[in-house]
């Protein structure tokens, strides 16, 4: 019989090579929790003995025992392979990580790799992940009454169960634990689960450039986090710009963002952010692009080329992913990011630092036969509106030149995408209505806001 190396099989031809073998069955260990190390064998299979004797055998076990922790018990014995001494040394555990001199290391294919600082992280994460899951630890201070019946109510029926008392309801969603309330049964169906957690919010705004040096609104929301979705989608859909087509005899709204795209970003930022950070989800509306950040990097290992290439996820908050997929938020497959890339393309995803998670998307303004409603009215072939805006276009308006009292109507055209037209009508306008004043000449003056 010839021996090959391999994830679980290490050959060294002598023990004068024991510490690299000490760091092979670390690394055997971490990544199938068993491994085996032969000594008196060639890398490629040859056996060529060694000489050994009972105090061999015992030192290589105590030194294995003094460089690995955890702590294991090795088998080592004699065995002889085409009529050569070797030494087979057998591990088992379940106690990862393991260290050799204070390193992790795993095993890719017959070799021994480092894990770095995040890996290392990850691997500890991934272990005790059914311990350290926040939507699963006890909310110690709250008590049934917290809880709204309406809420929960609401909630049955859209999953087609019945509802008879708050306790039991709980129940049936494994919400509660040694008779105390989960956190995710506060943040999902408390009266003001903000009272127990205040990063239960969501935070928007909207900036008039492709920065954060003008901000023409901004809101902090709180409330469960299914009533967050739907204000996060309310709240991006009044500060993008909404088109109309035709179909048939019927006018239909449409977005210059996806709306299913960037509704399965919000419902991803909610059900798997990291609870355990202070910060919210914010939702950032830009002149050129809308953000969806949320608190936690990507999940168990994953990486941005993960998601986007093999379509894989893994779930932070199994419970409140449960949750969503009872309410048919999310799919069990987690197909959501397959979504958003079918809608919206050009998404970019991007971890910022090390907490916060980016869903990037790309204003598209009004396409081609796409025509505006009462907000806003597209000029086919300008590639601009005609700023024909009830309220939204006017407070602009108002930000840049309060801010810039010398801009003019080109300008003002180009920093609104706009029409000079549109302007022209804006400013006439908010003249009528007193909000707004010329000083001095058409050249050389300037604007006057009235507040």
């Amino acid at each position: 019989m010839q021996l090959m190396e391999s994830e679980t099989l290490e050959l060294k031809k002598s023990t004068s090579e024991l510490k690299a073998g000490i760091v092979s069955l670390t690394a055997m260990l971490n990544k199938h929790q068993r491994g085996e190390l032969w000594f008196g064998i060639k890398n490629d299979g040859t056996a060529v003995g060694q000489n050994i004797s009972e105090a061999s055998l015992r030192e290589v076990s105590r030194t294995i025992g003094d460089h690995i922790e955890p702590k294991i018990y090795p088998s080592v014995e004699k065995v002889t392979m085409d009529g050569k001494p070797c030494i087979r040394v057998q591990v088992e555990g379940k106690e990862t990580p393991y260290y050799a001199y204070g390193r992790a290391y795993s095993r890719v294919g017959d070799e021994d790799r480092q894990l770095s600082a995040r890996e290392l992280e990850n691997f500890i994460l991934e272990k005790n992940r059914d311990r350290l899951r926040w939507d699963t630890e006890i909310c110690p201070q709250a008590t049934p009454d917290d809880i709204s019946s309406a809420k929960l109510k609401r909630f049955l029926k859209s999953c087609g169960l019945k509802y008879d008392t708050v306790q039991n309801a709980l129940t049936k969603l494994n919400l509660i634990k040694k008779h105390k309330l989960l956190n995710a049964a506060v943040l999902c169906f408390a009266k003001k689960p903000e009272k127990y957690f205040p990063n239960a919010k969501l935070r928007c705004a909207t900036f008039g450039t492709a920065d954060t040096t003008v901000t023409l609104d901004m809101k902090d929301m709180t409330g469960d986090i299914f009533t967050l979705i739907e204000k996060a989608e309310e709240y991006i859909l009044e500060h993008i710009n909404i088109g109309m087509r035709v179909e048939g005899l019927l006018r239909v709204d449409v977005p210059e963002i996806d709306r299913e795209a960037f509704r399965e970003a919000i419902i991803n930022a909610f059900c798997h952010r990291d609870y355990r950070e202070y910060d919210s989800v914010n939702i950032a509306v830009f002149k050129d692009r809308l953000e969806i950040r949320n608190p936690g990097l990507l999940y168990g290992g994953l990486t941005i080329s993960d998601i986007r290439e093999k379509m894989v996820s893994m779930r932070r908050n199994e419970l409140l992913a449960e949750l969503f997929q009872r309410r048919h938020l999310i799919e069990k497959w987690g197909r959501g990011i397959k979504l958003i890339l079918a809608k919206e393309p050009a998404t970019e995803f991007e971890e910022v630092g090390s907490m916060i998670f980016v869903a990037r998307f790309r204003r598209q303004g009004l396409q081609k036969g796409v025509t505006g409603n009462t907000d806003v009215t597209s000029e086919e072939g300008s590639g601009k509106s005609s700023g024909k805006s009830s309220g939204k276009t006017k407070n602009q308006l108002l930000v840049y030149l309060s801010e810039r009292p010398g801009m003019t109507i080109p300008e003002l055209a180009e920093t609104l995408e706009i029409t000079t037209r549109g302007v022209e009508k804006q400013i006439a306008r908010l003249r009528r209505e007193g909000r707004l004043r010329r000083v001095g000449p058409a050249k050389g003056g300037h604007w006057e806001v009235i507040e």
